[in-house]
């Protein structure tokens, strides 16, 4: 392609749309920014045009033949749009730059005052002049030229006013904008590009609500997510610190995984990686329990590349979060459900920590599986003995004791088998706080645990609890969580949801009580993430059912693999 000139347009440098005898050549529009190509052959001679205007006839100037537009390369490169294109002042800079520093540099020289300065001209689809890739300043392409599209104009405020004074801009900003690549520049570096086009794909929410549940499906399902408005009218806005915590454990447990925030912590980018596992020392935040953390480790831990060992430290029961007693007793024998189970599956508890202080430590296993089992569970049987732990650190051990007192005085109603043991922490293993509370836990004769607890406030929150009170209010939530029923008790029901959406293509079903709202949006999070749905099916109470109403929850798996796990 020959060599282009670009210039504004002057009041007689368009045709006159519709007319015929091409004689009257004014713009069809009052848009003076387009850019217009000229032949050389439509210049006028320099002597002619001063013989013509001072005899003050009138020079005809006809339209654009066929010849003209198929004029050689060579004198495109000299073309004029019209007597007042541009104006003697650039006209003589650009030749007296061509006998300093060469025809090719005089070319440029020419071109320099009529390059566009609008960023909206700039960006256009312009073909590279020939002389520009003779310099050597960009390599010749294979690639035909492009034409620049006729419905991209520049935005009027941008024009030069006729005649006005352009500052030349320096020889490599010249040509740097013509050596342009043929594509609208995006905003932002080069690592700006690739992240908006990596965030394109990413699920975006709002607020702070089930941050860990979009954290742990993004992790499984590898799709990346982004949430903003976090906290965004708060007083302090952005990301907690036992958020932020939790989201270094993420980082801590996987491989490849890219995690952007921005300063005020509104905005968080989460890019999972691959879940690698191995051995895992972490620190909880204070204002949580580990309870927070490790129900999003039970669900991760099946599906990692290596058997997870992990040991946590902070706060081991408080009144939020479920206490690690609770998920040792109704957890892990749900996970042996689909056939997570070994010698190396183990939850302890080295150390008690209470609120606020903390101080705890707790050390959890768990084996890696390829594939998960369908399960059944649509019977949950009858309550056939109650299980429990009555625990205090740094308090009288009379506590405990008195605390079992009272929760056998209510349990004791309704059946026998009923045996809750004492744990008294001293010296170190009881943290740096002092507390107590109890746990219970009821099994049913197919298998199925239905938990409940209660802690005593933190040291200086609150109102003293007497252990009486805490034993009997204990057990009523027993007998509350019994009357909800179900094959999974209210903790667990999101643990089996994922455990079923992640199992083999085929068919599980599980009866659960009456669905928490935590649960609710969990299940609208397993379809964004993993497009499944579950048949939901209401069991009212009857003979066969006792308490209130249950929930048939059925699906057919996706058929999750662990693809990190070696086949031996």
């Amino acid at each position: 392609m020959g060599t282009v000139i670009l210039g504004p347009p002057t009041s007689r440098g368009c045709p006159e749309e519709g007319s015929q005898d091409g004689q009257s050549w004014y713009p069809a529009s009052p848009r003076r920014s387009l850019p217009v190509l000229w032949p050389r052959s439509m210049a006028l001679d320099s002597k002619q045009g001063h013989r013509a205007r001072r005899s003050g006839s009138r020079i005809p100037r006809r339209p654009p033949r066929a010849a003209d537009l198929s004029a050689a390369p060579a004198q495109a490169s000299a073309a004029l749009a019209g007597p007042r294109m541009e104006s003697q002042r650039s006209r003589r800079a650009g030749w007296r730059a061509g006998a300093e520093g060469g025809e090719e540099r005089g070319k440029l020289g020419k071109l320099l005052p009529l390059l566009p300065s609008d960023p909206a001209v700039s960006s256009l689809h312009l073909p590279v002049p020939n002389h520009v890739d003779a310099l050597g300043l960009r390599e010749p392409s294979s690639e035909p030229p492009r034409t620049p599209p006729d419905l991209l104009l520049p935005r009027p405020s941008a024009a030069p006013m006729p005649g006005a004074r352009r500052a030349r801009r320096p020889l490599s900003a010249a040509v740097a904008a013509a050596a342009a690549p043929a594509a609208v520049p995006a905003a932002g570096s080069g690592r700006g590009r690739a992240h908006m086009a990596t965030q394109a794909h990413s699920f975006s929410y709002g607020g702070c609500n089930f941050f860990r549940q979009r954290l742990v499906l993004s992790t499984l399902s590898g799709r990346p997510v982004k949430i903003r408005k976090i906290r965004a009218k708060d007083e302090n806005p952005g990301l907690r610190d036992f958020e932020a915590s939790f989201v270094r454990l993420l980082d801590k447990i996987t491989n490849g995984s890219r995690i952007e925030i921005n300063q005020t912590g509104t905005t968080l980018y989460y890019q999972p990686g691959l879940l690698y596992g191995g051995s895992v020392e972490h620190d909880c935040s204070a204002h949580r329990s580990i309870g927070y953390y490790l129900e999003s480790l039970l669900c991760l831990a099946p599906f990692m590349k290596h058997p997870l060992r992990v040991i946590l430290r902070g706060i081991t029961n408080d009144q939020v979060d479920p206490s690690v007693d609770v998920l040792k007793a109704t957890a892990l024998p749900l996970l042996k459900q689909f056939g997570i189970d070994g010698e190396s599956f183990e939850l302890k508890i080295i150390r008690r920590g209470m609120p606020p202080g903390g101080g705890g430590e707790v050390f959890f296993s768990c084996p890696v599986r390829k594939l998960l089992k369908p399960i059944q569970l649509t019977d949950p049987g009858k309550i056939k003995r109650i299980r429990g732990m009555a625990y205090s650190v740094r308090v009288s051990p009379q506590i405990a004791n008195r605390i079992v007192e009272s929760s056998r005085s209510i349990l004791n109603k309704f059946i026998p088998d009923i045996y809750i043991y004492t744990d008294h922490m001293k010296g170190i293993n009881s943290g740096k706080s002092p507390g107590f509370g109890l746990s219970l836990v009821a099994e049913t004769t197919n298998g199925t645990f239905l938990s409940a607890e209660l802690a005593s406030n933190p040291q200086g929150q609150g109102a003293a609890v007497l252990p009486e009170d805490l034993g009997r209010n204990c057990a009523k939530l027993l007998l509350e969580e019994i009357y909800r029923g179900g094959c999974v008790d209210s903790t667990n029901q999101s643990l089996v949801l994922l455990l079923m959406t992640l199992g083999q293509q085929d068919v599980s079903k599980v009866l659960l009580g009456p669905l928490s709202p935590y649960t609710i949006e969990f299940l609208r999070h397993l379809k964004s993430f993993f497009q499944i749905m579950f048949k939901i099916e209401s069991k009212p109470c009857g003979e066969e059912l006792k308490g209130g109403e249950k929930v048939l929850m059925t699906c057919v798996g996706v058929g999750f693999s662990n693809l990190s796990k070696t086949i031996k």
